[in-house]
């Protein structure tokens, strides 16, 4: 690292310090400082004795600005204003170069080019007064304009420099014309396609595509260099094409430019012996072509190292690639260091290595290592880190006075080591007598500086990467102080803030500034007072005292001179107008508040006043009432556009006024652009120019060129482009065969404007199509077939009149002439030998003056036919009651004839083999989507027998069914029973009954009862569970309950899979002594307490034992819980049997049920829906959560449901064993939903053929899908 040091120290005698204030000195809330409204108050007073001039002041803005030397004082120039790097875009209108520059006198400019003189005579320059700026109109030839620039910037005490300026004026890049040979190679040979892009304004990016400008991929074996050009590390098969395509872009210019396409051929070594299996010639040519790797970028050429060298801060790219079979893999390492985490990324398959925000710690040695099992190159590259030159210090301009010394330090940073030269007046330094008593690279000095080194000295400091300049003014004067701030100002100030005085001031040598009150000849001392160094007198805490004239007197070697002031202190009047500047739009109402507030002693005369441009305006401004004041308040109904405007609020006092203004804007959508100008007329553009109208206010965004001339639909304008609304020219492009006609419409925030008057008529002659059909595609209702179809052409794309459609097709791949037909319409009908088979077809427009471009192919396939043959049934896995697994051997590819959709499972029950009783065929339908050979059965009916077939299906249908497979699903838990009555119930006993349920899903081994005490207060008994292994007797009779207690009952039906669901009814026992909880506990007998009501057989023994609270599992459910030995009883209820209420109550009881029964067999028949979630929710079916937690994933539901209405028995409800699978789960279709691999999965559809209960012939699901 290099330092040179750049520093300009003054001593004594210098310029004017600085003109900044202090903390204390910024802008505080209600001070003021003002001057002309003073001046002019004060002239009153003395004009008429009277009154008190009173103004507020500002704080000082002013104080901010650093020293300059008044213009009125002779000085060197500084230049003010420069171009940096200008570009000559094309789209430009003109270009131009700045220099803008300061001095006393005034200075002149002149301009170098390439360091020679540049005369701005040339009649295509346009040169701007007063300074040193030209420009360049974008017009014929320009590039002899490219060049570095530089400034001069000139007068009578000294030259100032600007920076270079360059110039480019980008050629436009082209490919050159070239023949490219096709290229011939053998598989698992390496190549390179060349792309060699233009040169052109930077950046550039390079891609490689094919004619449908699809992108080339690229991956470990692909690889797209720098540089552009395309490097296989082994070439396949399907790398040959015939149009890779090298397109080089050019963002900054907006330009693409594509190389002539590429044709490479790989000859596959698998036919080199024909007489062998094509796999073993394909390996034995592997082996032939495998090789170590060996490095293709950088080239080998090269050696094994090279050298890069990077700018600090830039983006290091270092590229490997290596040709070799296997693909290499490339690793990079840095020797002797380790890799930058945070910086460095490996792109393009770690062949690309990136290390951003290069630093001088990045430099070194750096490897890339290619390898495959067969070998490994390395190459190293050596890594250089450079800087271009920048200033770690500048040099800063001063001024001098007569006999004082100095020193200019130049100090800059860079690599290599900057090369400092020094001029002055843009001349060498050797070359001026009085540039300095010691010169060096680094140094210049002074002493006993004269008005004759008054100069601008420039350090340059320059290495291979660039060049910085930088100026510095010595000016030497010596004048007696100028206070530029004028005599006898007043000022004045609110009460407790700062009062400011000015005296600006400009001296050298240095000089010293007092202030003092007129009657007091004594300068201002304490902490309130304070001079600031640029002359200003800030008074802290102003008090009525501080009233009064003040002097200010600047003193230096060569004089003094002295300003006076004077200082008023009140309370200032205050108005604010609101809102502020309004921009309301036409026809709206505006309301405007004046605040105001003044000194207690002047309020009685304060007065507000509301003007409009200067004029008043009355309590009532217009005729209509529109504009109303009223005090502080002025209310504009209906605002037109002559409303707008500024509208002023003045408070006057016998002392002061204030006044606040605001800007009234009315908008308006603007007026229609007029006089409308067709020129430079062409067959496929035209130029339109037009005048704007008033915008009203608002910015026209943009103007909306429309066109009217489709023949087809004549006089229906359309929009042909938008242009920006700083523009009111445009070049149309048109389309041939068009009468045009153009009007304009304008565009700003509110709306649109009418449109312009139409311009004259422009037609354009016919020509061949431009373009041909789009979106051409393929329909086909029967095989073999081929509809072929376009988007047609629309009226504006037609070109010309006679358009046709020639369309042209054949065999893919086929080489052989196409068939060809020319047809108006934009479909044609082909039959063709084949069934699904693909077809190139292009279609091409042709009107009478010609054919549109080369059309290019798609690929089209004839049409399709049923698959004839059928999937061959492998095997039905049962899954669990409800839910089975199919799985199928699947149809070839060639016996589909066509795409495959998918396959079609077809299942009917055909006899329960609860009772064996046979049937009606009931044919239901799933499919599965793509290709497969499985799919899941859902929600069949428990314990019964069914067949199934399997169908192969396309786009056309689908095709023959499989043999029948019979299978049969194993018992399940029935369904809840169908009633549940409390029959009889005393202070202490109840009886139960109830009816069977209206599906058993096997054989029913008997009945759970359970119960528990409920009452208001939510506190709920213990469960009591009761087991009935009498599934032909649903009745039950329970004693020993308490008495006026409300109890509730459960009963569920059993198999030998489980307990379904259950049926609950709440009771209340008539009232009586209690005898004690209804409740078993856990170990104790309830012989006593649950009895059957049949009489009790000399022999029978009943017992019941209570059943454990937590179930495990299902087989434990009966086991030891009632035991009963001896024969049934051969009653039942014979003390209410024949009661005639209970008679009545049963007939009742029957009657309802029958009618439920009804209802509910015409939904089911009806397709009426089930909530698949409850079933589950209440039943979790052990077989099901088996078969889901193995098969599907995600297809599970564990949670355990409680029964509705018992708090309790949401802890204790039982797992039921009842699956109650959706089709919905398991389908494809609309409702269908995917797994992760996509299995199992089908499209629901029911179908019912003969014997079905469904007399309207609906083919809709038994079972539909859950929404």
């Amino acid at each position: 690292m290099y330092i040179v040091r750049v520093q300009f120290t003054l001593r004594p005698g210098g310029g004017s310090p600085p003109s900044q204030l202090s903390a204390s000195g910024q802008r505080s809330q209600g001070a003021a400082s003002t001057r002309a409204p003073w001046s002019l108050a004060m002239g009153r007073l003395r004009a008429g004795g009277a009154g008190l001039a009173l103004a507020l002041m500002s704080c000082l803005w002013g104080f901010a600005r650093a020293t300059e030397i008044p213009l009125s004082v002779q000085q060197v120039p500084t230049i003010t204003k420069q171009s940096t790097e200008q570009v000559a875009y094309p789209f430009d209108e003109y270009f131009q170069l700045e220099c803008e520059a300061k001095g006393s006198p005034a200075p002149k400019f002149t301009w170098t080019k390439d360091d020679k003189p540049f005369d701005l005579s040339d009649p295509r320059i346009i040169v701007s007064n007063n300074s040193g700026t030209f420009k360049i109109p974008n017009e014929g030839p320009i590039s002899h304009f490219q060049g570095r620039y530089r400034c001069f910037a000139a007068n009578e005490l000294g030259v100032a420099l600007s920076e270079e300026m360059e110039f480019i004026v980008p050629n436009v890049p082209k490919f050159p014309k070239e023949k490219i040979e096709p290229l011939e190679v053998e598989e698992g040979d390496d190549v390179v396609l060349r792309c060699n892009p233009p040169s052109g304004l930077p950046p550039l990016h390079v891609y490689w595509m094919n004619i449908k400008l699809e992108h080339i991929g690229q991956d470990a074996r692909v690889y797209m260099s720098q540089q552009g050009d395309l490097y296989f590390a082994n070439v396949e098969e399907r790398d040959s094409r015939n149009d890779y395509c090298c397109f080089a872009a050019f963002p900054r210019l907006r330009t693409i430019v594509q190389k002539m396409p590429m044709k490479l051929t790989v000859n596959s070594l698998k036919h080199a012996n024909g007489s062998r299996p094509s796999t073993e010639t394909g390996s034995r040519a592997n082996s032939i072509k495998q090789r170590k790797p060996r490095l293709l970028l950088p080239p080998a050429e090269q050696g094994p190292t090279s050298s890069a060298t990077i700018l600090r801060g830039a983006t290091l790219v270092l590229e490997c690639f290596a040709e070799g079979l296997p693909t290499p893999q490339v690793d990079w390492e840095k020797i002797g260091g380790d890799l930058p985490k945070q910086r460095q990324t490996k792109e393009n398959y770690g062949k690309i290595l990136k290390i951003e925000n290069v630093s001088f710690q990045d430099k070194g040695n750096y490897r890339c290592t290619a390898s495959n099992f067969l070998g490994s190159a390395t190459h190293d590259f050596h890594v250089t880190v450079e800087e271009p030159p920048h200033w770690t210090k500048k040099p800063q301009s001063g001024v001098y006075s007569t006999g004082t010394s100095g020193i200019l330090l130049c100090e800059a940073e860079g690599e290599p080591k900057p090369t400092i030269k020094w001029r002055v007046n843009g001349s060498p330094m050797d070359e001026n007598p009085f540039s300095g008593d010691v010169v060096s690279p680094g140094e210049v000095s002074f002493t006993n500086l004269r008005p004759n080194h008054t100069a601008v000295y420039q350090c340059e400091a320059s290495n291979v990467h660039g060049t910085i300049l930088a100026n510095a003014n010595i000016d030497v004067l010596d004048i007696r102080p100028l206070i530029q701030t004028a005599d006898a100002e007043a000022y004045g100030a609110v009460v407790g803030s700062s009062a400011f005085l000015h005296c600006e001031f400009f001296a050298s040598p240095e000089a010293t500034v007092s202030w003092q009150k007129v009657d007091e000849a004594k300068p201002l001392e304490g902490p309130r007072y304070h001079v600031h160094k640029n002359g200003t007198l800030q008074v802290v805490g102003a008090t009525e005292a501080d009233a009064g004239a003040y002097s200010c007197w600047v003193e230096n070697a060569e004089g003094k001179t002295a300003v006076t002031a004077s200082l008023d202190v009140r309370n200032a009047t205050k108005v604010r107008i609101s809102p502020k500047n309004p921009r309301v739009p036409k026809s709206h109402t505006l309301e405007l508040h004046c605040a105001s507030t003044c000194d207690a002693h002047l309020r009685g005369s304060l007065k507000l006043a509301w003007s409009r441009g200067g004029v008043a305006l009355e309590v009532n401004s217009t005729e209509d009432g529109r504009v109303i004041v009223d005090g502080a308040h002025l209310t504009i109904s209906n605002v037109s556009l002559e409303d707008q405007g500024v509208y002023s609020c003045s408070a006057h006092t016998a002392l002061d006024s204030a006044v606040d203004r605001t800007r009234l804007t009315v908008l308006d959508v603007p007026d229609p652009p007029e006089n409308l100008h067709l020129s430079d007329r062409q067959d496929r553009s035209v130029r339109l120019s037009w005048e704007a109208g008033d915008e009203h206010n608002s910015n026209i965004t943009e103007y909306l060129v429309e066109f009217e001339g489709n023949r087809e639909e004549p006089g229906r304008w359309e929009e042909l482009t938008a242009v920006h609304g700083a523009e009111t020219s445009v070049l149309l492009p048109l389309a041939p065969y068009v009468r045009y006609q153009f009007r304009v419409v304008a565009v700003n925030e509110v709306g649109r404007s009418a449109p312009s008057r139409p311009s004259d008529h422009h037609e354009t002659p016919p020509a061949a199509p431009d373009k041909n059909p789009q979106n051409i595609r393929v329909q086909a209702s029967q095989p073999k077939e081929m509809i072929i179809k376009w988007e047609p052409l629309t009226a504006m794309e037609q070109n010309g009149p006679g358009l046709e459609y020639r369309v042209s097709w054949k065999p893919q791949g086929a080489p052989g002439e196409w068939e060809e037909e020319t047809v108006r319409e934009h479909s044609l009908r082909v039959m063709t030998p084949s069934v699904y088979a693909p077809y190139e077809v292009q279609v091409r427009a042709v009107n009478e003056q010609g054919a549109g471009p080369e059309p290019q192919a798609v690929v089209l396939y004839s049409g399709e036919d049923y698959p004839d043959v059928a999937p061959v049934i492998h095997s039905v896995d049962v899954v669990n009651s409800t839910l089975v697994k199919v799985t199928w051997y699947p149809v070839s590819k060639d016996r589909v004839h066509g795409r495959l959709k998918g396959y079609q499972l077809n299942w009917w029950k055909t006899r329960s083999l609860l009772d064996g009783r046979a049937h009606p065929k009931e044919v239901a339908v799933l499919r599965f989507l793509g290709q497969r050979s499985q799919g899941m059965l859902p929600a069949l009916e428990p314990f019964a027998e069914f067949r199934l077939t399997v169908q192969a299906f396309n786009s056309k249908g689908a095709g023959p069914e499989s043999e029948p497979y019979t299978f049969q699903t194993p018992e399940g838990v029935p369904e809840q029973p169908a009633f549940l009555k409390v029959i009889s119930v005393d202070k202490d006993t109840a009886t139960l009954s109830w009816g069977l349920p209206r599906k058993l899903n096997g054989n029913l081994t008997g009945y759970l009862l359970q119960y528990q005490m409920v009452n208001d207060t939510y506190e709920i008994g213990e469960l009591v569970d009761v087991n009935i292994t009498t599934p032909a007797k649903p009745s039950w009779h329970l004693s020993n309950l308490s008495a006026t207690t409300k109890y509730k009952f459960y009963v569920r039906a059993c198999t030998s899979k489980g307990c379904g669901k259950p049926i609950t009814e709440e009771i209340a026992t008539l009232g009586g002594g209690s005898k004690g909880p209804g409740a078993v506990a856990e170990g104790v007998s309830v012989t006593d307490k649950a009895r059957p009501l049949e009489g009790r057989e000399p022999g029978a023994e009943h017992a019941v034992r209570p059943l454990t609270k937590n179930w495990v599992g299902n087989s434990s459910i009966f086991e030891d819980v009632i035991e009963e030995r001896g024969r049934e009883s051969i009653g039942l209820y014979d003390d209410i049997a024949t009661q005639g209420w209970f008679i009545g109550l049963m007939g009742a009881v029957a009657a309802l049920t029958l009618t439920l029964l009804v209802v509910c067999f015409v939904k089911r028949n009806r397709g009426g829906k089930y909530s698949v979630k409850d079933k589950e929710d209440l039943h979790p079916d052990p077989e099901v959560q088996s078969g889901k937690d193995e098969t599907f994933g995600d297809y599970s539901d564990s949670d355990e449901k409680p029964l509705k209405g018992s708090p309790r028995a949401l802890a204790r409800a039982m797992p039921a064993t009842e699956s109650a699978d959706s089709l919905a789960q398991y389908g494809d279709g609309d409702h269908g939903l995917f797994s992760e691999d996509g299995s199992f999965i089908g499209a629901y559809a029911g179908s019912k053929e003969k014997g079905s209960v469904d007399s309207n012939g609906s083919s809709a699901a038994t079972f539909p899908l859950r929404a």
